[in-house]
């Protein structure tokens, strides 16, 4: 299998593009000095994210067809966490001169996928083919409001409903499963692996969310307990979670923590990638019926979070920390 090194950015690049699907946004795509999308808004989101290797991501762990359907998931959920259609992706890909060409076109083939799968009105449009002494990605991703404002972090307020969309804490059982070298459990719960290798955000109710009057939202990308406070810090108030409200999320998971002698709630609590949507509504709105309440939004106190009224701390996924 030649390598990307052999077969020139040219033919690297037709043969990862040729796997891409069709943009409907874009009026001039993939091949010219930049691509040309429509915005009939006048107005569009656009959010950028970057996977290092070593630090984001291990070869060992996940193929080219994971990171290319990671990063779409983890650019498209911002786009959505604004109540925004995620419309076009740019991505910019380097990798070691000794990369097979079967790696960037399953890449490319993951790319195409998370599309399909969690925004078929998105594609990526253009990108960057370069070589370094390891592997890093990085994805600008754009999204239509389609007239509607923004839905921001700031706008929570006293007596909202805090409700979730999506998934908690199996992204990061996943990645203490694959830590932990325990093959066994690896193999018996494969699915949580899975989903920290190709995560499913529940894209399509962002809009649901924004259509319904959120007041707040944000993709929780680096756990509930950091991502929470992200909340409370931008509307100056406190977010006041009720456990019992988590627990069917904690339930799902605790087989697979006792098998590594881990701790389901911390998952659930300080756990990232699940790339789910957090919001905020007003009481007694009609919530979409995607999302779950987990709390209220209560007068600003000492802390960002609570739990059963006691504090939080702000655990998570730090990314120039961790």
């Amino acid at each position: 299998m030649p390598t990307i090194a052999q077969l020139g950015e040219n033919e690297s690049l037709r043969r990862t593009i040729a796997r891409l699907n069709p943009s409907t946004s874009a009026l001039v795509g993939p091949g010219d000095d930049s691509a040309v999308v429509s915005a009939p808004d006048a107005r569009f989101t656009v959010t950028t994210d970057t996977m290092v290797e070593g630090h984001d991501f291990k070869l060992e762990w996940s193929s080219g067809y994971d990171l290319g359907y990671k990063a779409i998931a983890s650019n498209v959920a911002d786009v959505a966490a604004m109540g925004a259609n995620p419309t076009a992706l740019v991505v910019a890909l380097i990798c070691r001169p000794s990369t097979e060409i079967e790696w960037l076109e399953s890449f490319a083939d993951g790319l195409r996928d998370g599309c399909l799968a969690l925004a078929p009105q998105a594609a990526v449009v253009g990108g960057d083919l370069t070589i370094a002494d390891t592997t890093v990605i990085a994805v600008t991703a754009h999204g239509d409001l389609e007239g509607r404002a923004p839905v921001l972090r700031s706008g929570a307020k006293v007596g909202d409903v805090v409700a979730i969309a999506g998934t908690l804490g199996k992204a990061a059982a996943g990645l203490a499963l694959l830590q932990s070298g325990n093959a066994d459990a690896i193999s018996a719960y494969d699915e949580l692996v899975d989903f920290q290798r190709r995560p499913q955000p529940p894209i399509s109710v962002g809009v649901s969310a924004a259509v319904a009057g959120a007041t707040s939202m944000l993709d929780l990308s680096d756990g509930l307990s950091r991502d929470a406070a992200r909340i409370a810090k931008a509307s100056n108030v406190t977010v006041s979670l009720n456990r019992r409200d988590l627990q069917g999320f904690e339930a799902m998971l605790e087989e697979a923590a006792r098998a590594i002698g881990a701790n389901a709630f911390d998952w659930v609590l300080d756990g990232g990638e699940d790339h789910s949507l957090l919001a905020t509504f007003s009481a007694g709105s009609s919530i979409p019926r995607e999302f779950k309440p987990i709390g209220e939004i209560v007068t600003s106190t000492n802390h960002d979070v609570l739990l059963d009224l006691a504090p939080v701390a702000e655990g998570g996924w730090d990314s120039v920390r961790d």
